[in-house]
């Protein structure tokens, strides 16, 4: 029964691995983004060398001007999208199957790979995806016709719904963070007062 026990617990332990297919789907799905956002400004660019024309309408320019600026937040929304897609993989890997050891010794890895627990991940994902969403309720209101006075209250509500996610957002991360100092301050508290008894 020992044999069959560990047999099953050590098969059971190394079914984690199939997480990798989420890990390179992940990935690939970040790294197609990060392409077709790239050939997004690559062709943006080039509509913007006739903005200079002197022969150009000017209501054909405002047009250009203004497609110009969405084709921009819908790049910036691209970009995010895909940072998500690798924060993901990041995190999956971590949690799952091993520590990128690569990334101890990069300063930029305490401000990307700070993942404890599915909390955390879910956390930085959550950051990210408010902010794809900031940028998608902005480039609506770009192309928002405004025609009715109810049409703008519709814009200042959501204005403010953004206002009030943001401000929960830090408000809750300044909690956590209090949190954490306290649980640290007290850990200390048990250390020293350890010692003492021990002297």
């Amino acid at each position: 029964m020992k044999f069959i026990e560990s047999l099953f617990e050590g098969s059971l332990w190394s079914s984690r691995f199939i997480v990798l297919a989420a890990v390179l789907g992940s990935l690939f799905a970040g790294f197609a983004i990060f392409y077709m956002a790239t050939v997004d400004v690559v062709y943006l660019v080039q509509h913007m060398l006739h903005y200079a024309d002197s022969d150009m309408a000017e209501e054909a320019r405002k047009v250009l001007h203004d497609k110009t600026v969405s084709h921009i937040v819908e790049v910036v929304d691209g970009y995010l999208l895909a940072t998500v897609m690798l924060i993901f993989s990041f995190g999956l890997y971590e949690l799952f199957i091993s520590d990128i050891d690569q990334a101890k010794g990069s300063e930029g890895s305490s401000k990307i790979l700070v993942i404890n627990s599915l909390d955390d991940l879910k956390a930085r994902l959550a950051k990210v995806i408010l902010m794809i969403m900031i940028v998608t309720l902005f480039e609506e209101a770009l192309n928002m016709k405004m025609t009715t006075p109810i049409d703008l209250l519709y814009l200042g509500g959501s204005i403010a719904l953004v206002a009030l996610a943001l401000y929960l957002t830090h408000g809750g991360e300044r909690g956590a963070k209090d949190d954490h100092e306290e649980e640290s301050e007290a850990a200390d508290g048990a250390v020293a007062a350890h010692k003492e008894e021990q002297h």
